[in-house]
This record gives C-alpha cells, sequence and structure tokens, in this order.
C-alpha cells in the first residue's frame, strides 16, 4: 500500500533559502510578525493532518466513491470524509489565509500553498471539497456587497460552509459564451435561476452545513456571448434571519459522473428549477468577476499535480529500493541477494529522477507565484504590487498548465517502475495517475491555458509581462555569469532565455498575417516558457547547493544532482518544442476535415 511524509525538509529549503521568506513577508502589510519558526510550526502540523487523518482515506475513498440518493438529491462521502473534514475545520485550517476581520488568521498565501501541496499528495478528492472554498471567498470579498459578505464570508472562512463554480453547461464546455442559464429578477432584489450545470466538483456533499453556489446565467435581454453573462449566488440552504441555513433552495444534484478518476469527489450534474440567488458584481460582467474564482483555482489545479507527482515518487524510490530483479550491468551490487535492486538500473533511476525533478521544480515554482500573490496584496509600494500582479498574470496558466503536463508524466513513469504491480490498485500507483489525468482537462483545458499565455499575456502586451520575467533570469544570469562552477546551469539558461525571444517575436509577427499561427504553436510554446521558468529556479537552487557542498549535508548534494539531471534530460525537451511551433499551422490545417 501506498505511504506519505510531508516534503517539509525541501519547502523549507524552498521557502528559506531560495525565496527567503521571513524577510520578503516582512517587508508586507500585515505580515511584520511573520518569522521562519511560525512557517515551519504551521508545515509541520499541516503535513501530519495530511499524512495522518486524510492519506489513510485516499484508496479507501477512491473504491467507495460517492452515494446519491436520487429520491432526497443528498449525497453521501466516502467513510471517513466527513469526520476528516469537521477535524479540519476544528483545526482552523480553512482561515489560514484568510482576513482576520472575517475570522480568518490573516497568514500568507504563500504558507496556505505549501498547505494544499500536502493535503493534494494526501488525498486529492477530499481536498477538492474545501479547496474551491478559499476562491468563493475570495470572490465574495472582492465584489460581493456589504451585505452578502456580512452573511457568508465568515461562513465561508471557518469552513462551516463550502463554495463550489457552476460554469459550464453540456453544450458549452469552455465556450461560455454559448451558456443558456437564465436568470429572472425578482421584486424583492432576488432572482430566479434556472439551467442545468455539470461538472460541479462538491457540487452536493454531507460534509458542510450549506454549500454557496457561485452560478454564471443570463439576464433577460442580455447581449449574446461572454459579455451578457451574469454571477449569482446561490446557498442550497437560504439562510434564514440570523444567517443560520434555513429553507431549502430548488439547486440540487441530478446526478454524480461515472469519471476515471477521482472518485471521492462528488462531480455533479446540478439542476436548478427556480432557485432563489443574488447577483454578485455588476448585470452582464459576471465573468470579469468569476475570474478571481477561475484564476485561484487554476493555480490549485497545479498544486494538484505537484501533490500527487510528489506522493507518486515518494513511493517509486520506496518500491525501487526493495524490489530485487536482474542484476547490474556493471556489476553485483547487492551480493547478499539473488538480485539487485531495481533502484541500480540507469533507467529506473531515469524515471525516479523525472518525478524528482518535476516535483522540486514544482515546489519551487509554486512557491514563488505564491508569495508574488501575497506582495500583490500586501506590498506597500504601487509599483512592486503592479509588477506581482503582472508576473501572477503571465505565471498563472504555466502553473495550470506545464506543472499538470508534468504530473501526468511523472505518475505514469512512477507506476512504471513497479512494472505490473504498478497497474494493481493495491500499490495505489494507478490511483495516482487516474487522478492526474483530470487535472490537463479542467479549469480550462492546457490547450486553452496555452493560448491564453502566448495571445492574451504575452502578444497582446508586446511581450510587457514575459520581459519582467526575463529581468529576474537576466539578473541571475549577469550576476553569477562569471562563475566557473556555474557554466552547466548558466549557458543553457541564458541560450533558452535567446531562443524564447526570438521565437516570440517570430510568432508575432505570423499572427499577423493568420491568427491560426498562435493555435498551431501555443501549446509547444508554453512548454517552451515552462521550462525556461524551471531552468530558472534550477539554477538558482544549484547555485545554494553549490554554496552549502561543504556542510556535508547530503540534501545539498541530491539537490544539486537533481539540478543536472533536469538540465541533462528534461531540458532539452525544448529544442523539440522549438522545432514544433515554429512549423506553422499549415500541418495541421491543410488536410480536409472530412478526411480524417
Amino acid at each position: 500500500m501506498a505511504q506519505y511524509v510531508a516534503p517539509l525538509r525541501d519547502m523549507q529549503f524552498v521557502l528559506h533559502e531560495l525565496l527567503d521568506a521571513e524577510r520578503e513577508l516582512k517587508q508586507l502589510s500585515g505580515y511584520e510578525e511573520i518569522d521562519a519558526g511560525t512557517i515551519n510550526q504551521v508545515l509541520e502540523e499541516g503535513g501530519k493532518f495530511a499524512a495522518k487523518v486524510i492519506f489513510p482515506l485516499n484508496h479507501s475513498g477512491d473504491r467507495e466513491g460517492c452515494r446519491l440518493d436520487p429520491a432526497s438529491h443528498v449525497v453521501t462521502t466516502p467513510k471517513g470524509f466527513k469526520e476528516a473534514y469537521r477535524q479540519y475545520v476544528e483545526g482552523g485550517w480553512p482561515a489560514l489565509s484568510c482576513a482576520q476581520e472575517y475570522g480568518g488568521q490573516g497568514l500568507p498565501i504563500l504558507l496556505n500553498n505549501s498547505l494544499y501541496e500536502m493535503l493534494n499528495s494526501s488525498n486529492q478528492a477530499w481536498t477538492m471539497y474545501p479547496g474551491l472554498s478559499h476562491g468563493a471567498y475570495e470572490c465574495l470579498r472582492e465584489h460581493g456587497t456589504e451585505l452578502q459578505k456580512k452573511l457568508y464570508l465568515a461562513k465561508l472562512v471557518s469552513g462551516e460552509w463550502t463554495g463550489t463554480m457552476c460554469l459550464t453547461e453540456a453544450h458549452c464546455g469552455t465556450d461560455l459564451g454559448l451558456l443558456r442559464s437564465k436568470a429572472e429578477p425578482q421584486a424583492d432584489g432576488s432572482y430566479k435561476i434556472s439551467g442545468s450545470k455539470i461538472f460541479i466538483s462538491a457540487g452536493e456533499h454531507d460534509m458542510a452545513a450549506n454549500i454557496l453556489h457561485l452560478v454564471l446565467a443570463r439576464l433577460p435581454g442580455a447581449p449574446a456571448g461572454t459579455k451578457g453573462i451574469s454571477l449569482f449566488l446561490v446557498p442550497k440552504f437560504l439562510p434564514d434571519g440570523d444567517g443560520n441555513p434555513g429553507t431549502r433552495n430548488a439547486i440540487t444534484c441530478g446526478a454524480i459522473e461515472e469519471k476515471m478518476g477521482i472518485h471521492g469527489n462528488s462531480t455533479c450534474q446540478m439542476n436548478l428549477d427556480e432557485a432563489t440567488g443574488w447577483i454578485i458584481g455588476q448585470p452582464n460582467k459576471g465573468l470579469n468577476a468569476m475570474f478571481v474564482m477561475m484564476n485561484a483555482a487554476r493555480l490549485g489545479v497545479g498544486m494538484q499535480s505537484l501533490g500527487l507527482t510528489e506522493v507518486a515518487y515518494q513511493n517509486a524510490v520506496v518500491y525501487a529500493r526493495d524490489r530485487i530483479q536482474m542484476r547490474s550491468l556493471s556489476g553485483i551490487k547487492a551480493p547478499d541477494q539473488p538480485a539487485d535492486p531495481i533502484i541500480v538500473h540507469p533507467d529506473v533511476r531515469r524515471m525516479l529522477f523525472t518525478a524528482r525533478a518535476y516535483a522540486e521544480g514544482g515546489r519551487a515554482f509554486c512557491s514563488f507565484v505564491a508569495l508574488q500573490i501575497d506582495r500583490e496584496l500586501h506590498h506597500p509600494d504601487a509599483a512592486a504590487r503592479s509588477d506581482a500582479a503582472d508576473l501572477v498574470m503571465l505565471l498563472t496558466p504555466i502553473v495550470k498548465a506545464f506543472i499538470t503536463d508534468n504530473g501526468w508524466v511523472a505518475t505514469s513513469e512512477a507506476m512504471q517502475v513497479y512494472g505490473g504491480h504498478g497497474y494493481i490498485a493495491e500499490s495505489g500507483m494507478e490511483q495516482y495517475v487516474r487522478d492526474a489525468r483530470i487535472n490537463m482537462i479542467y479549469e480550462g483545458t492546457n490547450t486553452i491555458q496555452s493560448l491564453d499565455l502566448l495571445g492574451r499575456k504575452i502578444l497582446l502586451d508586446n511581450g510587457a509581462k514575459l520581459k519582467k520575467f526575463g529581468a529576474l533570469v537576466t539578473g541571475f544570469i549577469e550576476e553569477h555569469g562569471s562563475d566557473e562552477a556555474m557554466n552547466e546551469f548558466i549557458t543553457p539558461l541564458a541560450d533558452l532565455g535567446d531562443k524564447v525571444s526570438k521565437l516570440t517575436l517570430e510568432l508575432g509577427m505570423k499572427a499577423f498575417a493568420n491568427q491560426d499561427e498562435v493555435g498551431a504553436a501555443a501549446v509547444p510554446y508554453l512548454r517552451v516558457v515552462g521550462h525556461l521558468v524551471y531552468a530558472y529556479f534550477f539554477a538558482r537552487m544549484a547555485r545554494i547547493a553549490l554554496d552549502k557542498l561543504d556542510s556535508n549535508d547530503n540534501f545539498y548534494k541530491a539537490k544539486l544532482a537533481t539540478a543536472r539531471f533536469y538540465f541533462a534530460r528534461l531540458l532539452p525537451e525544448t529544442a523539440m518544442l522549438i522545432r514544433q511551433a515554429r512549423s506553422g499551422a499549415a500541418n495541421l490545417l491543410d488536410l480536409e476535415a472530412e478526411l480524417f
């Protein structure tokens, strides 16, 4: 059976040695008292909860799944899920990074981000129940009325109530401009909302007293397309005069999707039959308001795959050390055994290193982005807030797409380490592969993320946001370029940075003539930029490791070896990707559709 230990040492390395989190956070309003001891204590306690409370429910929850009573529309979650959520709430975990004025603990997003990595490693399906609540909190906090904030935010912060986002419908998928759900205004200022939504994660469950659904729908006479979408708050139970769950609202679960993975989470078809709701933000501006929650969800999905990458890696290493099979090609390594442990074989090392590198690179990357969110929200200088916001905007689609692509590769490689045993449910590995596959699809497929990165985040502003990240890369190269010990990292990093600049300019010129060129190049382009990001962080981590090698701490030896593997074995993928991105749209579009 699988096992999990929170990677506290590497988390502390990233936060304290790579990002210098204590110093960075002390510069931000509200975080002046944050210190490394507090950060470490929260990580340790979060790791205990993840490993001891929800990890033991991962395999059983996958096997049991959720159950819907068609008569009452009540969903029962797997055994132990509800009790684990009670412990989560009692521990104050939902409130970790929420504002103190609503009952939160007021700690950084950076710390909440690390908590969610551990939760996702332990049990992605369970983590999805509270996972969307923070996005609902942020959306209401930014766009809700004062009455809505008073009624709902404290309940979301405490975890007493959870939140969902009800976006897509069967006929429209990602193209939300096609949605048909209707909202009819009422004399009392509320709305009657009707329609059907699909793929609603945690849309109905028995873990919290109430569920707050954020629903996209159209007002009468609204413009067609995305410019005619409004956002509504639709509670499962309408609050009574005291703010407690009252009358059952007309929003119900019609079915639970039969899925390939994340069986422990109730992915629901939700039906609204003149359900009562209230508008959030301005009429016909709902998609803008919902993007607060959608962007939070996209970052969260990246964390899901990072969590799966880490736990799959951990288990593959344990298996590779114990499993004996054949002898090493270079001679017997375990003479007291009838065969050598498979960890001595070069290709097993390749698979383990791949998962390890994608876990460590993803952890550094996600933590950096989380710190930028804290800077965007709390830095006293407006220019610093603006720069951080630009970096978050640029990097969000890369977090979602690059990390989930890598998570699929890493979990597949980790399962392969097990050979035939990896394909058997008892090992736990095949579940990680199944769970990882959805992360490339929902919250905007990775193709959508790639189009967003190249089309909106880069070409639309002539690469201004990309240049801000490029300035970080260039600054590091200039600082360490003359260091001979860093040459194996600096040279390929500088080379890739130059190639990204040239590729971006070339694609921008092509796009002027034919927008299909953007669609044809977007997916390989995102992976190229993703590798630039990882190369930057691995070069920085290698610099730290080189400085600490004399400490005789094997952690730094392993960190340096992982960085070298990444640059030697994974970064070269960019050569192929650049050729793909440059190859143009014709090789994709010249064949008539009917000939496929």
